[in-house]
């Protein structure tokens, strides 16, 4: 097995609920298929909202499905601050004490009062996987990143783990534009 990994670049999107989905699109809507993702079951999906915070509104976010138990918006910082939002780092689905915001769907809108996050950069890996890499599961680990001109060790990554994950590292934006992360760019964890 090689040391290394994809890592790939997560755009500012979204998670919903069944009863938002519904709010925004529509009482009987279910999400489109647009493109599958890497991880297995989920989707990037045709719908979009808009995203508004106190400063501004973000226009054109995606939805990726399936539909989850809550909502949640994952944003880059620079978005964060766009949107006059104080985002904490969180592990998607770690919602609890974090900010909220207006979703803006074409039949509807939702004032979050939770959900708004900026993804900690993880690593998704199978158990197989985690024994080859010799880490377990919510392991903190360095990942080595080498593109033209802007290599960079991101510390601060968190392993996840699971039989339902493929391997692959997801960054945001900013940390990818920091790197210059353009294209099909690999990982290697040094610690």
């Amino acid at each position: 097995m090689s040391n290394k990994f994809i890592v790939e670049t997560s755009a500012h999107h979204l998670h919903l609920s069944a009863e938002h989905l519904a709010i925004l699109f529509g009482e009987d809507a279910e999400l489109t298929v647009r493109k599958m993702l890497s991880q297995p079951g989920q989707f990037a999906c045709e719908e979009q909202v808009a995203v508004e915070g106190p400063r501004g509104r973000l226009e054109r976010v995606r939805v990726l499905g399936p539909v989850r138990a809550e909502s949640q918006v994952e944003l880059s910082a620079t978005h964060a601050r766009t949107l006059g939002i104080k985002a904490p780092v969180r592990e998607s689905g770690v919602i609890d004490g974090t900010p909220g915001c207006k979703l803006i769907g074409p039949c509807g809108e939702v004032e979050l009062d939770k959900g708004v996050i900026i993804a900690k950069r993880h690593i998704h890996m199978t158990p197989a996987d985690a024994e080859a890499f010799g880490v377990a599961d919510k392991d903190i680990v360095s990942v080595k990143i080498d593109t033209p001109d802007r290599s960079l060790i991101f510390g601060d990554t968190v392993v996840r783990v699971s039989p339902k994950f493929a391997l692959a590292m997801h960054i945001d934006t900013d940390e990818s534009n920091a790197a210059n992360a353009g294209g099909e760019v690999y990982g290697e964890i040094v610690r």
